[in-house]
């Protein structure tokens, strides 16, 4: 078995990007959306990196992460990953990778009702 607390920051965002996107489509098909050009086009507005480090930037404002998830989002951003944001900034690229990680970590620990929350409260924010 593998601690979950020793897995890289990129490891967690590849599982968190994973999860976010599946609740995020969910979300949408669950609105009446059915058309795949619609569902990209719209899902885009939650999942992509600028989104996740606009949401991230509003989380860290708003003080909204516990300790721990905070560690994570450092770890997560701090990873040195090898690979080039195809549409984003590096900073952008990396906060938007500490957010995904945040999710991983929650989903990978069985968090399933903090991972929820903060998947709403991402939700909320998106279409506020």
């Amino acid at each position: 078995m593998i601690d979950i607390n020793l897995i890289n920051g990129i490891a967690l965002a590849f599982e968190g990007d994973a999860v976010y996107a599946m609740y995020i489509r969910r979300h949408l098909i669950f609105q009446g959306m059915t058309k795949p050009n619609k569902l990209h086009q719209t899902a885009t507005k939650y999942v992509s990196a600028r989104a996740q480090a606009d949401l991230i930037s509003l989380m860290l404002e708003e003080n909204i992460l516990t300790e721990k998830e905070l560690e994570i989002y450092k770890r997560g951003r701090n990873t040195n990953s090898h690979t080039k944001a195809k549409n984003a900034d590096m900073v952008t690229y990396r906060m938007s990778t500490g957010f995904e990680a945040i999710l991983g970590y929650l989903h990978m620990t069985e968090e399933i009702e903090r991972l929820e929350e903060l998947i709403t409260w991402c939700i909320n924010a998106v279409e506020g």
